[in-house]
Parts: structure tokens; C-alpha cells; sequence
């Protein structure tokens, strides 16, 4: 399950840009979503990452 993780910021990335596209925005203004995602993307596997080593016997 955790290997198919990469797919959720680029899901995400995906549903943003088509966000900012539809409302007549350019990739340059929406950057500042891209950032959010990738903190936000960041934060998740670091977390998961952080449980893999804590349960590990």
C-alpha cells in the first residue's frame, strides 16, 4: 500500500492544475498550491516513514 503513495501528489497536482485551468488561472499564480501539496505530501510520508521505523522489531 505505502508503495503506491508517490501517486497521491501527483493525483493531487493533477486535480489542481485542472482546478486553475477551468478558472482561467495560470501555473504561475496557482504555485503557491503546488507548494501546499508538496508540504502537505511531505508532512504524510515523513509521518509514514517515522511509523515504518518506530513499529519495526
Amino acid at each position: 500500500m505505502i508503495k503506491l503513495f508517490f501517486l497521491l501528489p501527483i493525483l493531487m497536482s493533477l486535480i489542481w492544475w485542472w482546478y486553475l485551468d477551468n478558472r482561467g488561472y495560470s501555473l504561475k499564480e496557482g504555485l503557491k498550491g503546488f507548494i501546499y501539496i508538496a508540504l502537505f505530501n511531505s508532512v504524510i510520508i515523513g509521518f509514514f516513514t517515522l511509523m515504518i521505523f518506530v513499529t519495526s522489531s
